[in-house]
């Protein structure tokens, strides 16, 4: 099974709603390369590690959430290691997809539900709205988790280590706001709903002293950790969907 490149664009637009959202990187097609497209590799970021990857595949695209355009970064010369990064992809012809906001707070395949499914939250639903767009997803347990119980689980099922602020690690959870990636300060939106806990990729100092304070669970499980499943669950999608050959390539990341 194959399908063009501008039949594969149409299809994520439709899905993922990029022009919905307002976000501080370009969403879709970053990179055009070959016409037909046949195999498809997915991956969280955009690397060199993941090019040479999806490129040793054989793949005619990689899909990823985190592109190689960013509007902070400003104009960019093709140069040095960054500049790397975009002429292995022109090289051989390997078509960039990205989708950055549109695939962390999506209903069905978003990041933060497809880790609220994994954990086995009930009642998800659309949380933290940035310019009328969820960033992320809410949910409850079925069975209220102590806190330090639920580190645990989270450690196994991100395979990474979790940072945990919390006003008792001994008291039971019941909710959760989740919000992957750098979100760090939404915590507050947890707070906002009444929510017992609230999970993100990363903490700075001062959120864990302030979230601790205000008697919110906060954890911490790592960027790339908490950022792999919207992603896959794309691919899942595209697999089951358009029946093309499609792999996941994972890169070391702790941060």
């Amino acid at each position: 099974m194959s399908m063009t490149r501008s039949q594969l664009e149409i299809y994520f637009q439709k899905i993922l709603t990029p022009e919905n959202f307002e976000d501080y990187a370009p969403n879709g097609l970053q990179v055009e390369g070959k016409e037909n497209i046949a195999r498809i590799a997915f991956a969280v970021s955009a690397t060199q590690d993941s090019i040479a990857k999806a490129k040793a595949w054989g793949a005619d695209a990689l899909v990823v959430h985190h592109g190689i355009f960013w509007k902070h970064q400003g104009p960019r010369t093709v140069t040095g290691a960054w500049g790397e990064r975009v002429k292995s992809l022109v090289k051989v012809d390997l078509n960039l997809f990205a989708y950055h906001l549109p695939l962390d707070g999506h209903a069905e395949i978003g990041n933060a539900v497809a880790l609220g499914n994994k954990l086995g939250l009930t009642s998800l639903s659309p949380f933290a709205l940035y310019k009328r767009q969820p960033l992320g997803a809410k949910g409850k347990f079925s069975s209220p988790i102590k806190a330090s119980d639920l580190k645990s689980k989270l450690e196994t099922l991100l395979k990474h280590p979790v940072i945990i602020a919390t006003p008792d690690e001994n008291k039971m959870i019941s909710s959760i706001g989740i919000i992957t990636g750098g979100a760090n300060n939404e915590w507050t939106e947890a707070q906002k709903d009444g929510l017992d806990a609230y999970l993100t990729g990363e903490i700075s100092e001062y959120n864990w002293h302030d979230a601790k304070e205000a008697g919110i669970h906060y954890f911490a499980g790592g960027h790339h950790a908490t950022e792999r499943f919207g992603v896959i669950a794309l691919m899942e999608k595209v697999t089951s969907e358009l029946k093309l050959e499609c792999d996941f390539f994972d890169s070391q990341n702790p941060a």
